[in-house]
């Protein structure tokens, strides 16, 4: 009689266990073993993970972490990047995108909605821009913009390049620019793999300097350099008159 019911304990127990193994299907969702393998107990950002079987925190302290909360300082919105007015600057190092793709369609957007640079223009700023046109440009566009560079006198280009000095070119924005200097135009190669993020509207920068004489006069501002370099000798002129005015004042009252 002990024996019997020892098989029929082994036979329950297998008959369990078979049932807690069993594949989900129909009503039954299933037997999880260490559900924490399965279920992440950290905390996801935009997308509520919680399990009940993860006792750590209530459901109402999870959702309240999961949920979306404010952008972090500095950080700049998707689209943003570059544009005037965001609240962070992205640092010169070319990896700012560019959300206009080299198709007709990008280039007639990028030239609708481009209209303004970006990179406030400082007589450093235009030194080096000119360097760079230069270097890039001028063997094609020539020095002062018109579009008869060496190669062009030379016979070996196969198509002319534009005189930006043109009325077309005076008039066009500045995303015509830079969708040809991003994505080449016509017998024009790109340049975004040889020009920074803050290289290239410089060189834009140098390119209105040469349509219009009064350009930089108009535009560059003064050196961050420069500017901190006054407050500090206001700064120091103030203290140096309130300290002369204590002494005088000490002074007096000594006599």
């Amino acid at each position: 009689m002990k024996q019997i019911t020892n098989i029929l304990l082994v036979v329950a127990f297998i008959a369990v266990l078979g049932m807690g193994c069993r594949p989900a299907g129909g009503n039954h969702t299933g037997a999880e073993y260490m559900p924490d393998m399965a279920h992440s107990i950290a905390y996801e950002a935009n997308y509520l993970t919680y399990y009940h079987l993860n006792q750590y925190d209530e459901d109402t302290i999870y959702r309240k972490m999961a949920e979306p909360r404010k952008p972090v300082m500095g950080t700049v919105p998707r689209g943003a990047a570059g544009v005037k007015g965001a609240e962070a600057w992205i640092p010169a190092n070319g990896s700012v995108p560019y959300y206009y793709d080299g198709t007709p369609e990008g280039r007639l957007a990028a030239m609708a909605e481009i209209t303004e640079n970006p990179i406030p223009l400082t007589e450093s700023g235009l030194a080096k821009g000119k360097e760079l046109y230069n270097t890039f440009c001028a063997v094609c566009h020539a020095k002062d913009g018109q579009g008869n560079g060496v190669i062009v006198e030379n016979g070996k280009y196969p198509a002319q390049p534009p005189n930006y000095l043109d009325q077309e070119f005076i008039d066009a924005t500045e995303g015509r620019y830079i969708h040809a200097i991003m994505h080449g135009y016509n017998v024009m190669g790109a340049y975004k793999d040889k020009l920074s993020y803050e290289e290239r509207w410089l060189v834009i920068h140098y390119i209105r300097s040469l349509q219009d004489e009064g350009y930089a006069e108009a535009n560059v501002v003064k050196e961050i350099v420069e500017e901190l370099v006054e407050e500090h000798e206001d700064m120091h002129s103030e203290e140096t008159h309130e300290d002369g005015e204590h002494q005088t004042d000490d002074h007096g009252d000594d006599h």
